[in-house]
């Protein structure tokens, strides 16, 4: 296994990741954890690069395209997809806020 990725690809990477974090935040709203964007940001971060780095990792520049400074840009969106997606729908659905909560019976509160 070799890690190419330089430092343009994985600024490119970065770059994607908070926009992906961006773009959740502004979906979602203050409806869940205020957290949300980081968390969707780093898991599409780590699902990219272990989509471009380890799982495409042996392909040559031949078999895959586009390349940018060692990131496989395609396969780096697919893995961000891929893990970004489900972590943030999971942690959306463990964190939200519902707003039809009624006070619990045995809490003393009033009706």
């Amino acid at each position: 296994m070799q890690f190419d990725l330089g430092l343009g690809g994985l600024g490119l990477l970065i770059v994607i990741a908070l926009a992906f974090g961006v773009v959740v935040q502004l979906v979602v709203g203050t409806k869940a954890t205020r957290w949300l964007w980081l968390i969707g940001a780093v898991a599409w971060f780590v699902g990219g690069l272990v989509a471009s780095e380890v799982v495409w990792g042996t392909a040559t520049v031949e078999e895959l395209q586009p390349i940018i400074d060692g990131l496989l840009l395609d396969e780096s969106l697919l893995g961000g997809v891929a893990l970004g997606v489900p972590v943030t729908l999971a942690t959306w659905y463990a964190t939200r806020r519902r707003t039809d909560e009624r006070p619990h019976p045995a809490g003393g509160g009033r009706a």
